[in-house]
C-alpha cells in the first residue's frame, strides 16, 4: 500500500500526457466549426446559404456571391467573452476567458453588364475572404477531493500506469516522488498520515481556426447563380493544463508526512496548414423563394505539435537521497523528444437552403448541413523530419477510435431579417448536431442571435450578438472499473460581439 496518495494524485494528471495522447480529440477539435462570417451574416444565425450578397457566402456557398450589385469592401472585428461552471467531486467552480479577434476580413469586385446587354451571363463576383471559422479560447477549473473505495487503493498501489505513463514516470522519479531515502522507503512512505489530497486542476486552450478564401460567383439571367471557392486553413491552438495535488495534513517538520504537494504542467501547441474547395448553385424560383446547395471537399491539413511537461513536488519535511538533502523537487521534459507532425483529413460538408424575400420589407432563411465527423483520418506526415520530430506514430488506434466514438449529423440554422427605411433588425438560431455515438451525453451547441444594421447608398454598419452554450464532459484520469471513474461536467457559454463596417464602391 505504499505511496497510494502519490499514485492518486500522478492518475490525475494523465488527460493530455504526450506518451498516450488520444489525437482523435485533437481530430473532432480541428474538423468542427462555428456560425463565422459578417455582422449580418452573424445576426441571422449563419442561414445564408440561399441569401446571398455577403462576403461569408465564401464559406457557406459560393454561389451567392453572384447576387453582389457592387463592389465592396468590409472589415468585422469582434469580442468574445467565455465563461465556463464546472461539476465536479459535489463542487462547482467557476472560470472564465475573453479574446478580441477579427472575425471577417474582405473584399468583392463585381463586374455586372449593363440591362440593355443581351448576353445571358449578367454578370460575376469575384471576392477574397478571412474568416474565422472556429474560437478556441476557453477556461476551465474544478477542485475537490476525490472519493475513493477501498478497490480503488488496491488499483492505484499496483502501479498499474507504469507501462503507460513512461513520461510521467520519469518526471517523478527525477522529482523524487517515487525516489527511495536513504533507509530505502519511497519518500511518501507514510500512507496512514497522509490526508485525503485536494486536487485543484485548471486547463486553459487558446487559438482560432481562420480561413482565407478566393472565390467566384457568376450570376445567369439574374435566374441561376454558380459559384466556387479555395480556403487555406489556418489553424494555432495552445493548451496549459496544470494540476495541484496537496495533502492537507500536518506541515509540522517532525510529525508531518514527507510528501506536501505537487504541481503537474502539461503544454501542448499545434500549428498546421490546410486547404479545401467548394462549389455551390442558387436558384431563384420567382422574386419571393429562393433554393442554394453547396458541398466543400474534405480538409486536408498538416499539422506540428509540441508538448512538454513539468512537475514540481514540495515536502513537508527536508528528505535525503543519495547524501543529499532536498525541501523541493523539479523535472521537465527534454525539449523537442515529443514534437509530432502528423496529418488530418476532414469528412465533407453539405448543405441546402431556402430564404424567403419578402419585397423590401426583409427575408426569412434555413439552412441544413450535414458533416460526418467518423470519416476523419489520422495519418503521418513524412514530408517534414525536422530534428527531434517524431514521425512514425502509429494512428490505428486512433482512427479506430474515431469511427467508434464519432457520428454523422446535421447543423440547423434559421434566421431572419426586418428592413425598415435605412435600418435592417435581424435574429437567429443555430444548432450544431451532437458529433458522439453516445447518446447518454448530448454534446450539441447551441447558438442564439441577434443584430442591427444601418445601411446608406455608400456605406453600412451593422452589429451582431451571438449567445453560444454547450456542455463537455471531462474525465481526469481513466481507472480499470468504468464506475470508478470520476467526470467533470462543463458548463459553457459564449457571448461574441462583432461589429462590421462595409464601403461600397
Amino acid at each position: 500500500m505504499k505511496n497510494l496518495k502519490y499514485w492518486l494524485a500522478v492518475a490525475l494528471l494523465s488527460p493530455a500526457s504526450y506518451s498516450f495522447a488520444q489525437y482523435q480529440q485533437d481530430a473532432l477539435r480541428f474538423s468542427q466549426t462555428q456560425p463565422s462570417g459578417t455582422a449580418r451574416s452573424l445576426g441571422v444565425g449563419g442561414a445564408n446559404v440561399a441569401v446571398g450578397a455577403d462576403i461569408g457566402n465564401l464559406v457557406t456557398n459560393p454561389a451567392g456571391l453572384g447576387l453582389f450589385q457592387r463592389s465592396e469592401i468590409s472589415f468585422t472585428p469582434g469580442v468574445g467573452i467565455g465563461n465556463t461552471s464546472s461539476q465536479a467531486f459535489g463542487n462547482t467552480t467557476t472560470d472564465a476567458r475573453n479574446s478580441l479577434h477579427i472575425a471577417s476580413l474582405g473584399v468583392a469586385f463585381t463586374n455586372r453588364r449593363p440591362d440593355n446587354d443581351n448576353n445571358p451571363w449578367r454578370g460575376g463576383t469575384l471576392a477574397l475572404g478571412l474568416n474565422r471559422i472556429n474560437d478556441f479560447n476557453q477556461s476551465f477549473r474544478f477542485r475537490g477531493v476525490p472519493q475513493l473505495n477501498s478497490d480503488l487503493f488496491s488499483y492505484l498501489g499496483r502501479n498499474p500506469l507504469e507501462k503507460e505513463l513512461t513520461v510521467l514516470d520519469d518526471l517523478a522519479y527525477e522529482a523524487f516522488v517515487t525516489e527511495r531515502d536513504n533507509q530505502g522507503t519511497y519518500i511518501p512512505s507514510d500512507y496512514d498520515n497522509t490526508g485525503p489530497l485536494t486536487q485543484d486542476q485548471t486547463i486553459t486552450t487558446t487559438g482560432s481556426q481562420t480561413q482565407f478564401d478566393i472565390g467566384y460567383g457568376a450570376n445567369y439571367r439574374d435566374r441561376l447563380y454558380l459559384g466556387g471557392a479555395i480556403g487555406i486553413i489556418n489553424t494555432r491552438f495552445s493548451s496549459t493544463n496544470t494540476l495541484t495535488a496537496t495533502d492537507p495534513t500536518s506541515v509540522d517538520a517532525t510529525e508531518g508526512t514527507s510528501f506536501g504537494s505537487l504541481t503537474y504542467r502539461e503544454i501542448q501547441e499545434t500549428r498546421g496548414t490546410g486547404i479545401n474547395a467548394r462549389v455551390g448553385a442558387l436558384y431563384r424560383l420567382n422574386d419571393a423563394v429562393r433554393l442554394g446547395a453547396s458541398i466543400q471537399t474534405p480538409t486536408f491539413s498538416t499539422l506540428s505539435d509540441t508538448y512538454s511537461a513539468s512537475l514540481n513536488a514540495v515536502y513537508d519535511k527536508p528528505i535525503t537521497v543519495e547524501n543529499r538533502t532536498y525541501t523541493t523537487g523539479t523535472a521537465t521534459t527534454e525539449p523537442g523528444v515529443f514534437d509530432l507532425d502528423y496529418t488530418l483529413t476532414s469528412s465533407f460538408r453539405a448543405s441546402g437552403g431556402a430564404a424567403i424575400v419578402v419585397g423590401k420589407h426583409g427575408f426569412l432563411s434555413g439552412d441544413v448541413e450535414y458533416v460526418n465527423y467518423g470519416q476523419i483520418r489520422l495519418a503521418n506526415d513524412d514530408t517534414n523530419n525536422s530534428t527531434g520530430s517524431v514521425n512514425d506514430h502509429d494512428f490505428t488506434d486512433d482512427n479506430d477510435a474515431v469511427r467508434s466514438l464519432y457520428q454523422s449529423t446535421v447543423n440547423l440554422r434559421l434566421g431572419g431579417e426586418l428592413r425598415y427605411d435605412i435600418f435592417r433588425f435581424r435574429a437567429g438560431f443555430a444548432r450544431y448536431g451532437d458529433p458522439y455515438k453516445d447518446s447518454s451525453r448530448d454534446r450539441s451547441q447551441t447558438y442564439y442571435t441577434g443584430g442591427v444594421g444601418l445601411r446608406q447608398k455608400n456605406f453600412y454598419l451593422d452589429l451582431a450578438g451571438v449567445y453560444g452554450t454547450a456542455k463537455r464532459y471531462y474525465n481526469p484520469y481513466t481507472l480499470s472499473n468504468p464506475q470508478d471513474t470520476p467526470e467533470v461536467v462543463v458548463d459553457t457559454n459564449r457571448f461574441t460581439t462583432t461589429l462590421t463596417a462595409g464601403f461600397l464602391f
